[in-house]
C-alpha cells in the first residue's frame, strides 16, 4: 500500500513539473508607439492671415520655418526664436493651441 501512494505521489509530481513556465528575466519587451498627427506640410505662404497676425504679435522675433495644416484647420507651426526651435499650434482664426 505504501508503494502505491508513493508511486502516485511522484507521478503527480512530475506532471506539474511539465506545466511551470520558464520566465527569462534578462529579455525586455520594447513597445514602440508612433503617434500618427494627421498634419500635412503646407507652404508658410498658404497660411491665413490671422494666423501670421497672431504669430506676428506674439512672437516679434520668431522665424517661420515650416507650416503644417490638419483636417480639423489647426496649423502646427514650426519656427525659431532667439535661436531656439518651437513648435506652436494656433486654429484658423489665430487662436493659440496648448498641446501635451
Amino acid at each position: 500500500m505504501k508503494k502505491i501512494v508513493l508511486v502516485t505521489a511522484v507521478a503527480l509530481g512530475s506532471l506539474s513539473t511539465f506545466a511551470t513556465s520558464t520566465f527569462d528575466k534578462n529579455h525586455l519587451d520594447i513597445i514602440t508607439v508612433t503617434v500618427q498627427d494627421d498634419y500635412k506640410e503646407i507652404k508658410t505662404t498658404a497660411i491665413p492671415q490671422a494666423v501670421k497676425d497672431a504669430l506676428a504679435t506674439d512672437y516679434k522675433s520668431a522665424t517661420l520655418n515650416k507650416a503644417y495644416v490638419n483636417h480639423k484647420q489647426e496649423y502646427k507651426l514650426e519656427i525659431t526664436v532667439d535661436g531656439a526651435a518651437l513648435t506652436v499650434y494656433a486654429d484658423k482664426d489665430g487662436n493659440w493651441i496648448v498641446k501635451d
